[in-house]
């Protein structure tokens, strides 16, 4: 397995291919096999069988992933196609441009950061407004405690009628035969 100097969410641009001089934003790395996938670079067509009644059939493009060689990260201070030196900040490892030593790693925390704050702005939370009863209001009244759900009973299985007369005591009349008549 090879360590990548190319992470998920870096900017790149590409050195050699079909696509040489495009950029774009890696998806997604694979150590092992030592490529990457790019938002929009490298892609493939895939014929798609429909498999049931529903499905529509026909031709898909996808990104095909591209070896790491041929990509190169983009350094947001000086937005040049750099190559990435490594160096101990703060006691831990960060990744920095060898033109304009600016650490490639700032932007890629801030741009996570940015997505949990988005996140959370979608939630929906509860106003003050709505959970403060309004001053001029008059005061609400205790709230019932809430019903509990039961479960609902099973039916009971089918009695034989003479466990069933039994039960009712009423006199039924048996057969010879053990039958009720």
């Amino acid at each position: 397995m090879k360590s990548l100097n190319v992470r998920k969410g870096d900017n790149v641009k590409v050195l050699a291919g079909k696509d040489k001089g495009k950029t774009g934003k890696v998806l997604a790395t694979d150590p092992k096999t030592a490529k990457v996938l790019v938002e929009g670079i490298n892609m493939a067509t895939h014929h798609v069988k429909p498999r049931s009644a529903t499905e529509q059939g026909g031709k898909k493009t996808i990104e095909a992933p591209i070896d790491v060689s041929n990509v190169q990260i983009i350094c947001p201070s000086c937005n040049e196609h750099v190559r990435v030196r490594h160096q101990k900040a703060d006691g831990k490892n960060v990744r920095v441009c060898a033109k304009c030593g600016a650490s490639l790693d700032v932007a890629a925390k801030a741009d996570k950061a940015k997505k949990k704050a988005d996140k959370k702005a979608k939630k929906p939370t509860k106003d003050k407004a709505e959970s403060a009863p309004a001053e001029d209001a008059t005061p609400a009244e205790p709230s019932e405690k809430p019903v509990k759900k039961t479960p609902a009973k099973k039916p009971a299985a089918k009695k034989p009628a003479a466990e069933k007369a039994e039960e009712s005591n009423v006199p039924v009349e048996q057969a010879s035969d053990g039958k009720t008549e």
